[in-house]
């Protein structure tokens, strides 16, 4: 299986919990982005680097989520580390333009962003599909 399928279907087995989630939210609407694990940002541009993105949403969007969220995994993505970091403990590795808000999650090399809730919601969901991808990745690997 590709590594884009693996990470749609980290996010297909996550959509439930996503779903009853939204009992609790603000709204119901959530852009979700996956970065490529395997690619580094010295080796390519952020938009190359993208693995998946998808919107979970039923009317048009309130706000631009689509681009929050890839602000926020850009932000993690290019330090390797979760974005609620750098806000709170490395403001000063913060750039003109990074959105003021958290919600990413780095496991490993993988890096996954949502925007579209409350961001401790959004880092809460990206944390489940990163660790959905990384165990059925190594689920897949075992079953060779």
């Amino acid at each position: 299986m590709t590594h884009e399928a693996m990470a749609k279907e980290a996010v297909d087995l996550i959509k439930p919990s996503i779903e009853a989630l939204f009992e609790r939210t603000n709204r119901r609407e959530l852009h979700i982005v996956i970065m490529d694990p395997r690619v580094k940002p010295w080796e390519t541009d952020f938009a190359d680097a993208i693995l998946y993105q998808e919107s979970i949403c039923t009317a048009k969007w309130e706000h631009p989520f689509d681009d929050f969220a890839r602000n926020k995994a850009e932000q993690a993505w290019r330090n390797s580390l979760a974005n609620i970091a750098m806000h709170t403990q490395h403001p000063s590795s913060l750039r003109e333009g990074d959105l003021p808000f958290y919600g990413s999650f780095v496991y490993g090399n993988i890096v996954v962003a949502c925007s579209g809730v409350e961001q401790w919601f959004d880092m809460l969901v990206s944390g489940w599909i990163a660790l959905a991808f990384e165990q059925l990745m190594i689920h897949e690997r075992q079953s060779l």
